[in-house]
């Protein structure tokens, strides 16, 4: 049931953030201060629940070349992406979330298998403040480049049953594997991650409101440290 209920979470906050701007009003400087609050969620999480146990259990090298290859990985796609649709098309949000999204939930499903309640929750809690926001941006571009909403809820439907499906996966598959393997993959997801929130959340934040912005994000570090706790 616990799984169901993280899995049913973090892919609602993608069709959630999508709906809310299509349908709702979005003030910018709401959706700026969610990205960046989610950001700094996310920048806090991926250190405390990813690439620092990473570093323990594989040693600081190994490590960090599996963060560096998730980042290079994530910036070549992103890259790639934005040649196609155009880097303010709103496709480079969707790509961030379900490039990061790809390891970051198979992650998900492996804290699920021994992990603690309360370190579920923080990397569950990191994952849904940052999707909410990110899907709502994304699908906002997206709508002012013409496509339509029934469009871009369906795209964003198929991202979070993929999500969905890897959290499982993770769950499922990755119960036997070593701890060595485990950790390499929580430190290519926080490269990932980390490519992701430079390259996509935080300009997207900033371009919305730059003066709180710093502040919001410093308010999801901190507010994800204490869930970790």
């Amino acid at each position: 049931m616990t799984v169901l209920l993280v899995v049913a979470a973090v892919a609602l906050s993608l069709v959630v953030g999508a709906a809310w701007s299509l349908y709702l009003p979005l003030p910018a400087r709401l959706k700026a201060n969610g990205l960046a609050f989610g950001g700094g969620a996310l920048l806090s999480s991926l250190i405390l629940e990813l690439f620092q146990p990473a570093i323990d259990i594989t040693g600081a090298g190994p490590a960090a070349l599996a963060l560096l290859a998730g980042a290079v990985i994530f910036a070549l796609v992103d890259h790639c992406v934005d040649e196609v649709w155009g880097a303010r098309s709103g496709v480079g949000l969707l790509v961030a979330v379900s490039l990061d999204g790809l390891p970051e939930n198979l992650v998900l499903g492996v804290e699920l298998i021994g992990a603690s309640l309360r370190e579920v929750l923080a990397l569950a809690a990191a994952i849904f403040l940052s999707n909410l926001p990110e899907a709502a941006g994304g699908a906002q571009r997206m709508a002012a480049s013409g496509w339509s909403n029934r469009k871009i809820l369906s795209i964003w439907s198929c991202a979070a049953l993929l999500l969905s499906a890897v959290t499982l996966a993770g769950n499922l598959l990755l119960d036997g594997a070593g701890a060595e393997t485990l950790g390499l993959i929580r430190a290519f997801t926080a490269g990932a991650i980390t490519a992701a929130l430079v390259t996509e959340l935080f300009p997207e934040a900033y371009r919305g409101d730059d003066d709180l912005t710093g502040v919001s994000s410093a308010l999801g570090v901190v507010g994800a440290a204490l869930l970790s706790q």
